[in-house]
């Protein structure tokens, strides 16, 4: 007689929710843009962004926090502004995941 061992699954839920937060930061066009953008100048404040790439502040907003809430940008306030820069060590840390989860 076979012998079966019954075991609870577990499921990391806040995992999962973290995780497809950062699925979806870097699935849109317009983050990916503000990342290169962001990468280019090495930091930049929220009107440098949208002044660059010809949208409303609100929508520059937005993505940003998202990106923010993924780890991929820094902020550091100075005064008034606001600056972001790309957060490396979290784009890298998402890069092999990805690459672990491809087989790479």
């Amino acid at each position: 007689m076979a012998k079966t061992m019954e075991k609870e699954l577990q499921i990391d839920t806040r995992g999962i929710k973290n995780s497809a937060q950062v699925i979806r930061a870097i699935r849109h066009n317009l983050r990916k843009e503000l990342l290169q953008l962001i990468h280019a100048h090495g930091r930049m404040t929220v009107s440098e962004m949208y002044h660059k790439l010809n949208i409303e502040q609100s929508v520059t907003s937005q993505h940003l926090g998202a990106l923010r809430q993924a780890g991929f940008v820094h902020t550091e306030r100075n005064g008034k502004n606001i600056f972001y820069s790309v957060n490396y060590q979290q784009l890298e840390h998402v890069h092999g995941i990805v690459d672990k989860l491809l087989g790479k």
